[in-house]
């Protein structure tokens, strides 16, 4: 498995998704420390379940397009 190409894009959208969802949390009126919590939890969350899914994936050699995570793939056209 890529587990440094996996592990490299998680670190750069967990930061991200989490600033993502804390902030609309925080502009719906909510406190910082609630959206903070908030964001770090779903970001979690979110990535759990894409790098479950990923995992599957590349297990049962699903070819996804956008992952590119399986080589030599015959597309049927």
């Amino acid at each position: 498995m890529p587990i440094k190409k996996w592990t490299l894009q998680y670190l750069v959208a967990f930061p991200l998704l989490a600033t993502i969802f804390a902030s609309v949390q925080y502009f719906k009126g909510q406190s910082f420390s609630y959206s903070l919590e908030f964001g770090v939890t779903w970001a979690f969350i979110s990535i759990s379940i894409f790098a479950a899914r990923r995992i599957y994936n590349f297990k049962k050699r699903i070819h996804c397009e956008i992952c590119n995570d399986i080589q030599n793939h015959k597309t049927i056209e």
